[in-house]
Order: structure tokens, then C-alpha cells, then sequence
């Protein structure tokens, strides 16, 4: 066991002179062994690292028997009165979860002992297929034991690297969902109800909260904790691996690459082909979407998807691995991570949520708009050149409260330290999303995308979509009904607005300038846009205009667009 640095003002000298602890009298403290563990155990300090056996930590609400560790009953202290800010758990059951979880409610920085423990199984996970793979090689004559023995050591360093990747990542995902521990409080409670329906979860088992104990924390406003957290991303990530294993998304092409990124690059040069003839094939690459599915997207990213989409885990998967590469996931997390210890980790948190909100929208519009089995492959290939050559492009192409909208958020990311470039970024991921039904408009139109794009982003801005997708975004999803409401209210309006660029390009094909096209459109549907933009202005009036004015602000779109196909 070890403790970290003092509290700030803490002593750290004695000014005795004789260098020995002592108390008001000068004689010297005396503490029995049990009574020092205790000391450590309560000192108001920043780290507490139990590396030990033994546990330590448990709640107010059990008794030294509950926890079982007769040994260590003279030390053991409850997890509201640590003063400590964070608990690191090296050795297993350092704190009971009712311990960790009443000391991450009184503010203590815990996670469990899986966690804090995880980067051993997943180096026993790298080891066991590695051997398997090797040792079939010994077998077959093509390695001796000896060669077998010097290349594993030789992937040392590069095993750990991976190891400690995917730790990072999982411990950025806790992060993420502490920082929407209250806002999607509701969706986390419906995961749950889910896991139970599927049999995978006992609530009382995994010491879960009850639906009454999510509303009471709810109104302390506060939703799960981080110890919670730890143990329902282990279900969430189980639930999608047993999806993802009954069903034959691993046959596509695009997953042999990720089963040989998997392997260290030694193996990956020597042994290519035996890679893909892997007795563990099917399971390493579920587990890699499993982990990319969960810790960038969510603890109830497939959930919330399947929830508003009514799609298969197995076509949630694919939707989000095709997204994930057309927006160049991994150069955007390079970026953030490049700002470790540079920015607030709250701005990082930030950042990543919003690439997530992006990717949220980008799985459910090609779970909505391109074929359910085509190859990943030729999806990626459709659509990123375009969006990869757009990115950098958007925010320029955005005009009056939208531009104003980004440059305000740019600014703010630059005052947090952000760069420029990845603070464009960011406040344009949103309006990047707009790339998928600009790229898709340009095929069925067969007009330049640059002239697609611009007359896209005007159109925006002419019929103030940016403020109603903040109402949109605004509404509550405190049930699934909810949830599938603004889901349905958002994508309509991203539609619509898809049928208007179409609708105005169709009407001016010669036209070769966005404004040019769009003011034509409008001089010929001056009657019908004076209606609408009369009745927007009334539903912008409307304080916190829910889901009526909104469903009348999309009709009144669509009888403009009607009209205008009239012509």
C-alpha cells in the first residue's frame, strides 16, 4: 500500500530539529500497527495505491463479516470517510463495490480493481494468441522452440504499447460517461432494463442502482458513478460481443485488417497468412469492434442505436465501423490525446463527446439511407474522399448565425488552449455530418459536389436549420418514446433540407453559382417561402418549443418544397 503527496499545506519538515515525530508534549507518537494501517488508510492525501491483499474499503452500510477478510477487520474504514482524491486498486478486492461506490459519491476519483487491473488480462489475452499461433508453428517445423521464445520476447515493448492503448481508451470512455453521468442518467437506466431483459444482468448482483435509487440521485443531481460505470461497460461490451459472434459481419474483407493490426508488427510481416487462419479468428475481431463500438462511441451507443433505429447490433456495427473511417476517427483522437497535460481534461472530454455526437448521427443515417449489406470496403471508398476533402472546407462555407455560431465556439476552444486548425474542427463536426447527404445528392443529381455543398449550406442558412436543430437537441429523452420523437423530429429536418438543395438544383440545372441557384428558386417561390418563413418566426417565439411546433416548422418546409416542385 502507498500514499501519494501531502495536501497542499500540509507539513513536510519538523521544525524540532530532532527529526522524530512527536506529539504536543514532545514525547514520541506511539501507534499499534493496526491504529497506523488506519492512519494511512484516513490521511488526507492525493493518491491511495492498495497493492496488497486484503480488503480495506467498505461501505457504512456492511459489517466487517459482510465483506469477508477476518485479517484486516482492526483496519478496515468506509468509503465516505476516505480523504483521499483518488484510489487505485493493484491488488484485487481492495474495496468492496458498495465501499467504492459510497466513496465515489462523497467525491473520491475510484474505479474497480478490473479496471485498475485490467492491463494484466489483456497482456494474458496478447500472450495466449500469440502462443496459439506460434506454437502451431513449432509444430509444423517452420519455428524451433527456441526462435519461438526469442520472438516473443522481441514484442515486448510493442505488446505493452497495445496493452496500455487500450487501457487509455477505457479510461477515457469512464471519463466521458462521468461527464454525462446525469444527462443520459435515463438511457444508462434503460440499458440496464434491457441487459435484465436479455438475462445478462442482475442489478442486485452487480450492486446496481434500483430505478428508486437512480430517481433519488437524480434529484441530488447526480447519476451513476464511476465504479458503476466500470461494471456496466463490461456488460454493454459482452452484450455486443455475443451479438456480433451469431452473426457473419467478421466475413467481411475490411475486418482482416483489424485482425492483423491485433499482432505485432514482427508477425504481422512473418506470418501473414497464418494470421488469417487464427483457431481465435472470429473472437479477436468481435472484441476490437466491441472496444471501438463502446469506448468511442459509448457505454449505450449500440443500445440508444438499436433503440432508435430498430437495427441489428451486427448492422449497428458496420454502420458505425464505416463512419468511423470515412471521418478519420483515430487522426481526430491522435489530435486531442497530442493535448494530454496541455488543456483541461474537461476540454478533451468536450471534444470527444462531440465527435461522438457526429458519429451517433453518421451510424443512423447509413443505417437509414445506404443498403444494409453492402461491402464496408466500397461504402468507405463512396464517400470519403469527398468528406475527407470537405472537412477542412465547411466551416468556410457556413453563413450568417451559423457562421457566427462556430467562430464563437472556436474562439472558445482557442482560450482553452485548443489549436486553431483542430478548434475548427470541432466546432464543425456537426455540419461535416451534412457531407454524407451532399456526397449522395451530387451521385443522384450528378452536379459537382462543390456546387452541391455550397448551395446545401446556404439553403441552411436561409431557412435557419442550425436553430432548429438546437430546439431539436434540446428535447427530453427520458424514455424510449422520447428518444425515438427527437431522433425522428432530427432526422426529418436533415432530410428536408437534403430535397430542398435537391429540389433547387433540379429547378436551375445550368446554374453554376449556389446563389445564383437559390435565389432563382426563391423568386419563383417568393409566395409560398413568405408563408414559411412567417410561421418560423412564430415557432422561434415559442419558448422552448417542444415537439408540436417543431412537427409544424417540418411541414411547413415540406409544403414549400411541394410547391416549388409544382413549377
Amino acid at each position: 500500500m502507498a500514499l501519494g503527496l501531502r495536501e497542499e499545506g500540509a507539513d513536510t519538515d519538523s521544525d524540532s530539529g530532532s527529526g522524530s515525530d512527536s506529539d504536543s508534549e514532545g514525547a514520541p507518537l506511539e501507534l499499534t500497527p493496526a491504529e497506523l494501517m488506519r492512519a494511512i488508510l484516513l490521511a488526507p492525501v492525493d493518491l491511495l495505491w492498495n497493492g496488497g491483499i486484503g480488503t480495506y474499503v467498505k461501505a457504512r452500510g456492511e459489517s466487517n463479516g459482510d465483506v469477508g477478510d477476518r485479517a484486516n477487520d482492526a483496519i478496515r474504514v468506509n468509503g465516505a470517510d476516505l480523504r483521499v482524491k483518488v484510489v487505485g486498486e493493484g491488488g484485487n478486492l481492495g474495496a468492496t463495490q458498495l465501499g467504492r461506490i459510497e466513496a465515489a459519491l462523497a467525491g473520491v476519483q475510484i474505479n474497480t480493481d478490473a479496471i485498475d487491473n485490467s492491463a494484466g488480462v489483456d497482456t494474458s489475452d496478447h500472450e495466449v494468441n500469440l502462443k496459439i499461433l506460434l506454437t502451431e508453428q513449432t509444430r509444423a517445423g517452420n519455428l524451433t522452440l527456441k526462435q519461438r521464445n526469442t520472438l516473443l520476447a522481441s514484442m515486448t515493448d510493442e505488446i505493452g504499447a497495445m496493452v496500455l492503448r487500450d487501457n487509455y481508451e477505457q479510461n477515457v470512455l469512464l471519463g466521458n460517461a462521468r461527464a454525462q453521468e446525469l444527462t443520459m442518467a435515463p438511457v444508462h437506466q434503460r440499458l440496464m432494463h434491457r441487459l435484465e431483459e436479455r438475462g445478462e444482468l442482475s442489478r442486485e448482483l452487480e450492486f446496481l442502482p434500483s430505478d428508486a435509487d437512480l430517481q433519488a440521485r437524480a434529484a441530488d443531481g447526480k447519476g451513476l458513478t464511476s465504479p458503476e460505470f466500470a461494471v456496466l461497460v463490461a456488460y454493454a461490451k459482452l452484450a455486443i460481443k455475443a451479438d456480433l459472434t451469431e452473426s457473419d459481419l467478421v466475413e467481411q474483407p475490411f475486418f482482416e485488417k483489424v485482425l492483423r493490426h491485433y499482432f505485432p508488427q514482427a508477425i504481422q510481416d512473418r506470418f501473414d497468412d497464418e494470421i488469417g487462419e487464427h483457431p481465435l479468428r472470429t473472437a479477436i475481431i468481435v472484441n476490437a469492434i466491441a472496444n471501438s463500438m463502446v469506448n468511442r462511441g459509448g457505454i449505450s451507443f449500440a443500445f440508444r442505436t438499436s433503440e432508435e433505429s430498430g437495427a441489428t447490433t451486427a448492422q449497428i456495427a458496420r454502420a458505425y465501423v464505416i463512419a468511423r473511417e470515412i471521418f478519420d476517427q483515430a487522426a481526430f483522437v491522435d489530435q486531442v490525446e497530442a493535448l494530454d497535460n496541455i488543456v483541461a481534461t474537461g476540454v478533451q472530454t468536450q471534444m470527444y463527446l462531440e465527435f461522438r455526437r457526429l458519429m451517433d448521427r453518421a451510424t443512423r443515417w447509413f443505417l437509414q439511407s445506404r443498403p444494409l449489406h453492402s461491402d464496408i470496403e466500397s461504402e468507405v471508398e463512396r464517400f470519403t474522399e469527398a468528406v475527407r476533402r470537405f472537412t477542412s472546407v465547411v466551416p468556410d462555407l457556413l453563413g450568417g448565425a451559423e457562421q457566427t455560431r462556430l467562430e464563437g465556439e472556436v474562439e472558445r476552444l482557442k482560450d482553452e488552449g485548443v489549436p486553431l486548425d483542430l478548434a475548427r474542427r470541432v466546432a464543425s463536426l456537426l455540419d461535416c455530418f451534412s457531407l454524407l447527404d451532399i456526397v449522395e445528392i451530387a451521385h443522384a443529381t450528378g452536379r459537382d459536389v462543390d456546387l452541391v455543398a455550397a448551395t446545401y449550406f446556404l439553403l441552411s442558412e436561409r431557412f435557419e436549420v442550425d436553430a432548429l436543430l438546437t430546439r431539436v437537441s434540446r428535447l427530453p429523452r427520458e424514455d424510449r418514446w422520447d428518444a425515438l420523437a427527437r431522433g425522428s423530429l432530427r432526422d426529418d429536418l436533415y432530410t428536408l433540407l437534403a430535397s430542398l438543395t435537391t429540389a433547387v438544383l433540379e429547378a436551375s440545372p445550368e446554374a453554376t453559382d449556389a446563389t445564383e441557384g437559390v435565389d432563382a428558386w426563391a423568386s419563383a417561390n417568393a409566395d409560398g417561402l413568405g408563408r414559411a418563413r412567417t410561421a418560423l418566426k412564430d415557432i422561434d417565439a415559442v419558448e422552448g418549443a417542444g415537439i408540436a411546433p417543431l412537427s409544424v416548422a417540418l411541414r411547413t418546409l415540406r409544403g414549400v418544397i411541394r410547391s416549388g416542385s409544382a413549377h
